[in-house]
């Protein structure tokens, strides 16, 4: 129901215009079970750093999230008490939350962990993200570690899959089954040396003028 709703929404503001979907990380989640509710009117959809679903492969063990994942899936409540803490550290130590996140940061990701511009951007980030909105994190988590595997073969929307080779936040194997899972896929690009968030930012710009072209 909520994709549906999300799907509504979308068809609504759009009025009738086809529309172009990106996700990134988990938010890559979102946006393939509300494509699934859209149908043509999807023009494209962009999936960046995405996160594959954990039924598909063993790729747990190698993300960096991956004990926020099992509590996740294993111990809901502790899930939950983990999710407002980090929300109090966002309001009142947002630094020592960012160095946390970032603690094993790697490919193109250790550079930008330690830029001022990229460290008070990812902080408004997580202000927005955990802020008076923890329930809301907590959702989109707990549904996407339950199995949706299946969902992917009705995506066929041309889906356009850009991943970094070095990204431990969603290992590139995530990106290599989406792109085999999905029947829309229509392009992967593999980016060397980067890693999660350096990974957007170097697939952001490119997106953008292709959409201005459009």
């Amino acid at each position: 129901m909520y994709y549906q709703l999300l799907a509504q929404e979308i068809s609504k503001q759009a009025a009738g215009k086809q529309v172009d979907i990106i996700g990134f990380s988990i938010g890559a989640f979102v946006a393939l079970q509300t494509c699934r509710y859209l149908g043509n009117g999807v023009r494209n959809l962009h999936l960046i750093s995405a996160a594959a679903p954990l039924d598909a492969g063993g790729f747990l063990e190698n993300m960096a999230g991956k004990r926020v994942f099992q509590l996740a899936k294993t111990a809901p409540v502790l899930f939950i008490l983990l999710s407002y803490w980090q929300g109090l550290l966002a309001l009142l130590f947002p630094n020592v939350l960012v160095r946390l996140l970032f603690a094993g940061a790697a490919g193109g990701d250790k550079a930008l962990s330690v830029d001022p511009a990229f460290q008070s951007g990812i902080i408004k980030v997580l202000r927005s993200c955990f802020i008076g909105r923890v329930q809301g994190y907590v959702r989109d988590i707990r549904a996407y570690v339950q199995p949706w595997k299946e969902t992917l073969s009705g995506i066929n929307v041309n889906t356009h899959i850009w991943h970094g080779a070095d990204d431990n936040w969603s290992p590139v194997a995530m990106a290599e089954y989406l792109a085999s899972a999905i029947p829309g896929c229509v392009s992967i690009e593999i980016f060397n040396g980067l890693s999660h968030y350096s990974c957007l930012y170097r697939a952001a710009p490119e997106i953008c003028r292709r959409l201005g072209a459009a």
